[in-house]
């Protein structure tokens, strides 16, 4: 086994414990690990799967936080273009970059955003590593609680997703469009989807290994242009393609006009009416932007917390509790600290 390490920076305020289970969502989530000390992650870097493993140095007051990064792989240890690879894929994935000052900033100018932004001070808004991740995770929880939805990708991960050998401690990682393209439908029936997502999720994974469909050139596209680009593909909606904006292209603006869970959440907190649809959900999350997608990130944290699942240091236990997707709610004043070191 080879080991490489090094550090990231990152400005404060910074969390990584809220900012992975900004991504996870549920415990079990077995893609994205998470020990309340240690993210894991099992990608393909070089052509080789490896193991990244990232922790967040005490902060100490200091104006940037540090992150420790350890880059596992089999044989020899990950070169400099591997290295390379990987800082890029964390900055993408934990939103290293992302600078919310202007979301603070918004917030002091409506105080029903306070309690959210204060209790969950650093969380940066994660983005999968891939748009074909996140359209595969919008598949799997369409229609589905959220519990059912990261069932359903951890078997994925665990029969199609590149591994580390030996005991290196990582977990399995996404399976590539390569690796999904040659699923049979009919195995993954028994994994617990669905015919039509079977059928999709086949599908997909076939045209974007061919090429036949450029999923990297949405990059390029504006939001509408890129939701009718997405709802072209089999399977994919409106829901789902503003799901993957979010998610898989880190539009941070986008919060997923027919996200039942968000609408619930939305009434709740901010006195959207019962009977409220998909215009009514965009003009409140204007009244946000461009940090839409933020506040449902802050959302989702608060759902985990007024749950109970989101504990000290975010280490949090599956009790198998089958709630409906995408249901944050309210909470308490939070306890929460973070850049310590379990």
């Amino acid at each position: 086994m080879g080991v490489s390490r090094f550090e990231l920076e990152v400005s404060s305020p910074f969390c990584l414990g809220l900012t992975v289970w900004a991504l996870r969502r549920r415990a079990h989530n077995a893609i994205d690990t998470w020990d309340g000390t240690w993210y894991r992650r099992t990608v393909v870097l070089g052509g080789r799967p490896v193991g990244l493993a990232v922790r967040q140095e005490p902060d100490d007051g200091r104006a940037r936080s540090v992150l420790v990064v350890e880059v596992r792989a089999a044989g020899s240890a990950p070169d400099d273009a591997e290295l390379t690879e990987a800082r890029h894929l964390l900055e993408q994935t934990l939103g290293l970059g992302v600078d919310l000052s202007g979301f603070y900033s918004l917030v002091e100018r409506d105080r029903r955003l306070v309690p959210l932004a204060h209790r969950f001070v650093g969380m940066r808004p994660p983005r999968l590593p891939s748009v074909f991740e996140a359209l595969v995770n919008a598949v799997a929880c369409q229609q589905l609680s959220l519990t059912v939805g990261i069932h359903l990708l951890t078997r994925l991960a665990r029969c199609y997703g590149p591994t580390l050998p030996g005991r290196m401690n990582a977990p399995a990682g996404f399976p590539t469009p390569e690796s999904l393209a040659g699923a049979d439908p009919p195995h993954l029936r028994i994994l617990g989807f669905s015919h039509a997502k079977a059928r999709t999720l086949t599908l997909l994974a076939r045209r974007v290994a061919s090429g036949d469909v450029d999923l990297v050139g949405l990059e390029d596209l504006d939001d509408k242009a890129a939701v009718a680009a997405l709802a072209e593909l089999p399977g994919i909606g409106r829901w789902s393609a503003e799901y993957t904006l979010l998610r898989g292209l880190g539009r941070w603006h986008v919060l997923p006009g027919d996200d039942v869970g968000a609408r619930n959440n939305l009434r709740r907190r901010f006195g959207l009416a019962a009977d409220a649809g998909y215009d009514d959900v965009a003009d409140l999350s204007r009244s946000w932007s461009p940090y839409g997608g933020i506040v449902y990130f802050h959302l989702l944290l608060d759902g985990l917390d007024r749950a109970g699942k989101l504990g000290d240091g975010w280490e949090l236990a599956d009790d198998g509790e089958p709630e409906r997707a995408r249901e944050p709610s309210s909470a308490p004043v939070g306890r929460h600290r973070c850049g310590e070191v379990a």
